[in-house]
């Protein structure tokens, strides 16, 4: 992928306040903002326009996810306007406005996108949605259609970088697990690392790092027990695992399974949730074909770089 400008314009001069985002050649515009200052929101005209918005807080039911709804409306401000004495709405903290500048964007386009949206942030499961039911894609022109996906192409791009990951899809790893076949791991999928794997007689985990996170990978065991070290955030992480289905006990009551792969911000984060202790992921993890631990990996692949630099 090429690399694409971002403009960001911090309104008030502060990051916690209002902001602006455009991409260079892109007719759209983000418009950010603290549910707190939606008076100061009220005083820009383009709020008024016709565009979609998504209201952002933590979720209480499951405090690592953030919650989420998503909606279009001919007037913005207005409908944010009405969602402010919504008392369902309490979670909502942030704002997310997206509009045309040539105000090219109609009733139906917002519709399409809305939909689009709340489609695209239902599959990727990074935050509970407050939509009750997903509206259906409305019917357009052909030529609109293209015009529509391209611009949620540009929007998915930005929203990640405005710290709103809720439609932006998990890593996940087309692979066979050497913990459910006893078979090396087939690697079909091109990407950043090689297969992780620990083992031990109370738990059997495989990951790989994507995009900079790390990922354990659906069929590995994880230790049952926890120990008090654990931190607070990790023992959150594996109850509400627990609590949805994506940790399940094994047949043998030994270990927990994962039902899915689980995207993980550290190799660390993922050592300490497989052990139930707090652990150094770069010396816990091991690379599957060479026993390399990650830190030996990931200092060889930096000094082949660096090498390959001071030759040049």
């Amino acid at each position: 992928m090429s690399g694409r400008p971002i403009r960001i314009f911090l309104v008030d001069g502060t990051a916690t306040g209002i902001m602006t985002t455009e991409i260079m050649n892109w007719t759209g515009k983000v418009i950010v903002a603290p549910r707190a200052q939606l008076v100061s929101l009220a005083q820009r005209s383009e709020t008024k326009r016709t565009g979609i918005y998504a209201l952002v807080g933590e979720d209480p039911s499951s405090p690592l996810k953030d919650k989420v709804y998503i909606g279009e409306s001919d007037n913005v401000l207005k409908r944010l306007t009405q969602h402010n004495s919504d008392a369902a709405k309490d979670f909502w903290s942030r704002t997310v406005i997206v509009i045309s500048k040539d105000e090219n964007l109609t009733k139906a386009h917002v519709r399409y996108l809305e939909s689009r949206l709340i489609q695209i942030a239902a599959r990727t499961g990074r935050a509970t949605l407050e939509n009750g039911t997903s509206p259906d894609t409305p019917c357009l022109p052909e030529p609109d259609v293209v015009d529509m996906e391209s611009f949620l192409e540009q929007l998915l791009t930005l929203l990640p970088v405005l710290n709103f990951p809720f439609a932006a899809p998990a890593p996940t790893i087309s692979t066979v697990l050497a913990v459910q076949t006893d078979q090396p791991a087939s690697t079909e999928r091109n990407s950043a690392s090689p297969i992780f794997a620990a083992n031990s007689s109370e738990y059997n985990a495989q990951a790989q790092e994507i995009n900079g996170e790390f990922v354990i990978l659906k069929g590995s065991k994880i230790k049952k027990e926890i120990k008090s070290s654990l931190g607070a955030t990790y023992r959150a992480m594996r109850d509400q695992f627990i609590k949805d289905g994506t940790l399940v006990e094994t047949p043998d009551g030994v270990s927990l399974q994962l039902t899915v792969d689980v995207s993980i911000s550290s190799p660390s984060g993922a050592a300490s949730i497989t052990r139930g202790i707090s652990a150094n992921g770069r010396e816990f993890w091991k690379v599957q074909e060479t026993g390399q631990t990650y830190n030996q990996w990931d200092q060889e692949r930096i000094s082949k770089v660096a090498t390959l630099t001071v030759d040049e």
